[in-house]
């Protein structure tokens, strides 16, 4: 296990759970597309392998929704009973994010309170193209490929051929899953979920890269939902230049707060000296180590995003770079997939890629740039056509009043696309503040956790701001 790990994946281990059997559902809800009754099946539940207490099960769709009566494709689905069946709410359907976290598991992870448990049956559906929906693996034929920062015409021409082909071989390899995994295809999934379980409405807590699954969703099944919490959200909203930008934005404000701690604390090992002279200084001596400078950056990135400053202010003083990152099994391979065709990351020549990575450096003078926020962006070099869930204001007029949850000082999915959601949408969505720092907040305090919790058992909207809590 690496040092530096996500609020989310820190408590991933999975937990006990006791399930039940659910019947299948044989009726519509009124309103349903009739394009869609096809899709309707029945789940048939068993003891899940790895953790008999919970239920798993095959939810059938078809791969491209606009041929519902054509061939099917199986999604993995499990779930966690409510322990007080008494006082069940309903279904609550979960999703990590990532892409390429397995909601299935997430679903019987201890991350959810006592309560939460014992009021939901809680579901996860594996989104396809991930853990047990026919994952996309393609990762070895991206191994030994040119550099994401091309430094001239020619290194950008090699990026962009060799990302072609990756994106041809990985598509012949996994079949039609390939070219339907978006966002707006997985909204549809979670509603066959929804009516195959037979409830006439869900609540929905989606964590970073599910909470584009769940903005599409209340936009188009809005009247099927009961309460939606948005954790660390991605705003669909967010062009080429703020995907990039406003991440590179967010990880040099997370090391300014990092800096902080180490002017206030005597644990920084870092502590009554010029941090960011430190800082400037060790990225001089990188240049000399095996992966350069570019390994020490991003290695700060993932140092920040935990956060963990006492690694980050070690990274600085000599300490040992990460070789691993703290990713899903398969984001490199499915973000080809879902994340290309969520966004307009379309960079189409070397002139286009300067003017980017110049705006990325004038935001981000410190950490030059972000690493998600580049990685995503260069990993789509390449991509033919427009996206297939194009990103546009969010529209959720349907939609009951949705939770938006956020630290300050988050790196990965910048504050400031929580507080977009909320000005797209004011009249129906709360946003809950978390006034520190990392990526995933609800685990952060118990008034993060309550705040949440209080929303999703009683829908009471909860206070704005959480005070931050030490790392």
């Amino acid at each position: 296990m690496r040092r530096v790990l996500t609020a989310f994946t820190a408590v991933l281990a999975l937990s006990a759970g006791v399930a039940h059997a659910a019947p299948g559902a044989q009726n519509l809800p009124a309103g349903a597309p009739a394009s869609e009754d096809l899709s309707l099946s029945s789940i048939s539940w068993s003891p899940c392998p790895d953790n008999p207490e919970g239920d798993c099960g095959t939810l059938t769709v078809p791969p491209d929704w606009r041929r519902p009566g054509g061939e099917r494709v199986g999604l993995a689905i499990a779930r966690h009973r409510a322990t007080d069946p008494a006082r069940r709410i309903g279904v609550l359907v979960v999703d990590p994010g990532g892409p390429g976290g397995s909601a299935a598991e997430f679903a019987l992870s201890g991350l959810f309170s006592l309560e939460v448990r014992a009021r939901f049956d809680i579901v996860g559906v594996d989104q396809r193209g991930t853990g047990g929906s026919s994952a996309i693996r393609c990762a070895d034929l991206m191994a030994g490929g040119p550099s994401i920062h091309p430094a001239d015409e020619a290194a950008f021409t090699a990026l962009l051929r060799h990302n072609k082909n990756v994106l041809a071989q990985c598509r012949a390899r996994s079949g039609p899953i390939f070219d339907h995994a978006d966002g707006a295809t997985v909204a549809r999934d979670l509603d066959a979920a929804r009516r195959a379980l037979g409830e006439r409405k869900i609540s929905y807590f989606g964590l970073s890269y599910g909470t584009v699954f769940g903005q599409a969703y209340a936009e188009r099944f809005g009247r099927n939902l009961r309460a939606m919490v948005l954790d660390s959200v991605v705003d669909h909203s967010a062009d080429l230049h703020r995907f990039v930008g406003d991440r590179a934005a967010a990880s040099d404000d997370a090391f300014r707060e990092f800096a902080k701690w180490c002017g206030s604390s005597a644990g920084c090992a870092l502590h009554g000296q010029d941090v960011r002279a430190a800082w400037e200084a060790a990225l001089v001596r990188a240049e000399g180590l095996p992966g350069g400078r570019q390994s020490l950056l991003d290695s700060m990135y993932f140092a920040l995003r935990g956060p963990d400053w006492a690694y980050a202010a070690e990274l600085i003083t000599g300490g040992s770079l990460l070789r691993a990152q703290a990713f899903e099994p398969n984001y490199t391979s499915v973000r080809l997939a879902s994340v290309c065709q969520d966004f307009s990351l379309r960079i189409r020549n070397f002139r286009e890629y300067e003017r980017l990575r110049a705006e990325e450096l004038r935001r981000s003078p410190i950490l030059r740039g972000s690493f998600l926020g580049h990685d995503e962006a260069t990993a789509c070099i390449g991509v033919a056509g427009a996206p297939a869930n194009p990103p546009h204001r969010l529209d959720i007029g349907d939609a009951p009043k949705i939770l938006v949850l956020s630290a300050k000082y988050d790196p990965t999915t910048p504050y400031a696309w929580a507080a977009n959601i909320r000005r797209q949408a004011p009249r129906n969505t709360a946003l809950l503040t978390y006034e520190g720092w990392g990526h995933i907040a609800y685990p952060r305090s118990a008034c993060t956790r309550g705040g949440v919790d209080d929303y999703l058992l009683d829908l009471r909207t909860p206070v704005v701001s959480c005070p931050a809590v030490l790392p």
